[in-house]
C-alpha cells in the first residue's frame, strides 16, 4: 500500500454518505474529479471494489460497508485527538511533573511555578527538587531545568538563561589566607564543595573541568553559600549569588 495511508479515506466516506460524486465534492470543497481520482487509487490499493457506480447514484459493496465503518471510527478517533490536542494548547491543565536543582528551584523556580498555577487553576504540578541527576524518562518527568550542558543526546534542551561562574570568598577569608593569583593556586585553598567536587572553569576563554578538594560538603547551594559568607573556604558560584563575596580569582 502507498506511505499515505489516509489518502482516499475522507473522500470515501464523503460519496458514501452523500451516496453522489457531486455532493461528496461539495462538502470536501474540491472538484468531482478530484474525488473520482482518490476513490481509484485507493481501491486500486486495496485491491477490492469499494463502490458500484450508475449516473445518479453510488451504492457500495460488502467491502464498501465494512470498509466504512472502520473508516468512520477512524475519522471519529482522528477528530477526537485533534480537539484533546487543541484542548492543551489553549489552557494548560493536566499533571506535569518536574525537577529542579535544590537552591535554584526554592529561589526562582517554584515562585514561577506557583504564579503560573495561579494563572492556569487546571493545572497539576508535581516538583521533585533534588540534585541527584535523574533519569527523566525512567522517573516518569516531563521536564527537568538543570545548570550547564545537555549530556543526553535523546533529551532536547532550550537554553533558558545565561550563566557566569566565579571563584569567590569572603574578605575574612582572603585575609587570612591570601587570595590566589591563578587556578594553579586552588589547590593550596580550602574548597567549599556542593553537590560536585568538579567544578566547571573558564580561563581566557577556554571551558575545562578542574577537580577541587576541601573539609566542607553539602548537596545545598545555600548551605555552601552560608559557608563562605562564614569565611570557611572558597566556592564556586552564579553571579545571582554572589552578594556579599569578593571574587578571588579573575
Amino acid at each position: 500500500m502507498s506511505e499515505n495511508r489516509w489518502e482516499g479515506i475522507d473522500e470515501f466516506v464523503a460519496v458514501a454518505e452523500c451516496s453522489q460524486f457531486t455532493a461528496a465534492a461539495e462538502r470536501l470543497g474540491v472538484s468531482s474529479s478530484h474525488i473520482s481520482r482518490q476513490i481509484v487509487r485507493l481501491e486500486e490499493r486495496l485491491q477490492t471494489r469499494l463502490l458500484y457506480r450508475s449516473t445518479r447514484r453510488v451504492t457500495l459493496t460488502e467491502a464498501g460497508q465494512t470498509f466504512l465503518q472502520h473508516c468512520q471510527r477512524l475519522q471519529d478517533g482522528r477528530e477526537e485527538a485533534l480537539r484533546a490536542v487543541g484542548d492543551l494548547t489553549s489552557e494548560p491543565k493536566g499533571m506535569l511533573r518536574m525537577t529542579c536543582a535544590v537552591a535554584y528551584g526554592e529561589r526562582f523556580i517554584v515562585p514561577l511555578v506557583t504564579r503560573f498555577m495561579g494563572l492556569y487553576p487546571q493545572l497539576r504540578i508535581d516538583i521533585e527538587l533534588s540534585n541527584r541527576q535523574l533519569d527523566l524518562v525512567h522517573e516518569g518527568l516531563d521536564l527537568a531545568i538543570r545548570l550547564g550542558r545537555l549530556q543526553d543526546s535523546r533529551l532536547v534542551a532550550t537554553r533558558l538563561a545565561p550563566r557566569r561562574m566565579y571563584l569567590c570568598a569572603s574578605p575574612s577569608y582572603v585575609e587570612r589566607y591570601g587570595r590566589p593569583h591563578s587556578l594553579s593556586e586552588l589547590s593550596r585553598h580550602n574548597c567549599l564543595i556542593g553537590s560536585s567536587d568538579l567544578w566547571q572553569l573558564e580561563q581566557n576563554g577556554r571551558e575545562f573541568s578542574q577537580r577541587v578538594q576541601g573539609n566542607w560538603r553539602c548537596n545545598s547551594g545555600q548551605a555552601v553559600l552560608d559557608a563562605a559568607l562564614q569565611g570557611s573556604g572558597c566556592v564556586s558560584c552564579r553571579t545571582i549569588t554572589c552578594w556579599s563575596i569578593c571574587t578571588v580569582v579573575r
